[in-house]
């Protein structure tokens, strides 16, 4: 989220005010390990970046759509990803590996249950971000 101003004449009063407003932005997120199951936190979650306003590509070990997200069971090449969240326990991250780090993203949220030290150390070296926290809470509190 950023900060945007503006600036507001009243031509009443000639004076002008700045105004503030609170700005969200769209960060481009990979939902891994994505379901279609409404009890799952990755539907959850796809659902909520929606409601955010955010862009979202769903990867999971079967085909569906959240919405109008379509999840594939293959990686999505692209090269515009913000965030990755994870919903995969560690074992199953490994074979993705090579394919989030090449997406280079801002940061990889690591939900409970994902937490992940070597993953996180293989993309810290790279300048990726880390963060251990649910995907979630950080919507529900705008710190996402």
């Amino acid at each position: 989220m950023v900060w945007e101003e503006r600036q507001l004449y009243d031509s009443n009063r000639s004076t002008s005010v700045k105004i503030f407003k609170l700005k969200k932005m769209n960060k481009k997120t990979l939902v891994l390990g994505a379901s279609t199951n409404p009890e799952r936190y990755s539907y959850l979650a796809v659902n909520k970046l929606l409601a955010n306003g955010h862009s979202v590509l769903a990867v999971g070990n079967k085909t569906g759509t959240i919405q109008t997200v379509p999840i594939h069971k293959e990686m999505v090449a692209d090269t515009d990803i913000d965030t990755v969240t994870l919903y995969l326990n560690p074992n199953n991250q490994r074979p993705y590996y090579d394919t989030i780090l090449a997406l280079n993203p801002q940061r990889i949220v690591f939900n409970p249950g994902t937490e992940n030290p070597e993953l996180e150390t293989l993309a810290q070296q790279k300048g990726i971000e880390t963060i251990e926290a649910c995907t979630l809470v950080m919507l529900s509190t705008n710190q996402y």
